[in-house]
């Protein structure tokens, strides 16, 4: 019989809530929007990166960000609810951007003259490649397939596995950090401080306030700082590139965002299909399923769960399925897996609460709709989360490496 219990100096310390306990509603619903803040960075990244090479305008971008969210706020309430149950955000994936951009690349779509003409195009043919291959996640999810390969996964054989989901998205970390040193430094070193110097601090009624939100009170004062810095003129004659990345006010989303926009599915127009493109998609789909089996157990190990057993794993692989075929009906620009950094920070702040991560997809969806507020907060330079993702991603690949190679050694021994 497998051992579905974390030994006892497996466990995390000082852990306050775990995954069925919860804080009190103003911490909670403060957690909650750390979460939703955090899930931002992947959100707006993808779009901003593919919308323009598709064809794209401002316009076109603000849509692809406020419906990624969207949906993103459906994909975590329906896997907290039904799938694994664990404290995980389900958010866009980079996994997918290798086979969007050979389905960008496409001569049928390159032969497209007018830029939006091409976009609505391209974003069709990714919709139609999303939706098959999310039919192959679905079947080797609910089929209980994965499940049978997930009893494969000893914690020795899960060690690498989740040293490389956290460890190997460093390329969205340090390189993006450095794109403009002025704000990432300062950002990943107070975050540094805060989180693990000051994290014993208590100014409040006991409450420690450093440890429970690093997120919000670093990303606060370094964006505050980089508004400083946009508004002074700064980076008045810098290079487009830094530009881009260090100033809060480069990319029009606030002026190009709606005031209030519903996503519905098939808002681009009918998916088209083509073999190509769905077999290319495929590929992506297998790196997520390994990549979200990584994270769950992630998961359940930073928030003091039984590790998920292998139907667990099954149904929250199926349902991920069904959250890929949402954004191929709903047109994402990119499928969904689960969020490594939103795993991290369930080590940083201890606290594991199911709740938490249910309130923060209700800030995803909430602000989804009302463009304008969503837009604000998503004019935060990405180094600033880059500088958070170096400190996530490493937490989540030493932290979980080092206990699983332990506890293999302990069954070994």
């Amino acid at each position: 019989m497998a051992d579905i219990t974390h030994l006892p100096m497996e466990q995390l310390q000082d852990l306050e809530y775990c995954i069925d306990s919860n804080p009190p509603w103003p911490e909670t619903i403060l957690l909650a929007f750390q979460n939703y803040i955090l899930v931002l960075g992947t959100s707006v990244m993808i779009p901003s990166l593919l919308v323009p090479v598709m064809g794209g305008n401002d316009g076109d971008k603000i849509r692809v960000i406020q419906t990624l969210l969207f949906v993103a706020g459906i994909n975590t309430l329906l896997q907290a609810l039904f799938g694994t149950r664990l404290p995980a955000v389900v958010g866009g994936s980079f996994a997918y951007i290798i086979p969007i951009v050979y389905i960008i690349s496409d001569s049928s779509l390159q032969r497209i003259s007018e830029p939006h003409e091409r976009f609505i195009h391209t974003m069709r043919a990714i919709q139609g490649a999303l939706i098959v291959a999310a039919s192959i996640q679905i079947i080797l999810g609910y089929s209980q397939v994965w499940g049978l390969f997930s009893r494969f996964f000893s914690p020795l054989g899960m060690a690498p596995v989740v040293g490389l989901v956290g460890l190997g998205l460093f390329q969205r970390g340090f390189p993006a950090l450095g794109n403009c040193v002025e704000i990432g430094i300062p950002m990943l070193l107070l975050v540094i401080g805060v989180s693990q110097y000051l994290k014993h601090v208590r100014p409040l009624r006991g409450v420690p306030i450093f440890e429970r939100f690093p997120v919000l009170i670093c990303v606060t004062i370094v964006w505050i700082y980089a508004l400083i810095l946009t508004a002074s003129g700064a980076y008045r004659g810098r290079p487009i590139q830094t530009q881009i990345s260090c100033r809060t006010d480069k990319a029009n989303l606030i002026s190009s965002a709606p005031w209030f926009k519903f996503p519905y599915p098939l808002q681009w127009g009918p998916p088209t299909f083509a073999a190509g493109h769905s077999f290319a998609m495929m590929s992506a789909v297998l790196v997520s399923m390994i990549e979200s089996t990584g994270a769950y157990k992630a998961a359940s190990r930073l928030a003091i769960a039984t590790p998920p057993p292998a139907y667990v794993l099954s149904r929250g692989i199926g349902w991920q399925g069904i959250g890929i075929l949402l954004d191929g009906l709903f047109g994402t620009c990119t499928g969904s897996t689960v969020s490594v950094e939103n795993v991290g920070l369930l080590g940083l702040t201890r606290v594991g609460s199911r709740r938490v991560v249910q309130i923060s997809a209700g800030f995803m969806i909430f602000f989804s709709m009302l463009g304008k507020f969503g837009a604000v907060f998503a004019s935060i330079p990405f180094p600033i989360f880059a500088a958070l993702y170096c400190v996530l991603f490493g937490l989540v690949g030493m932290l979980l490496t080092l206990s699983q190679t332990s506890l293999s050694a302990i069954i070994f021994l």
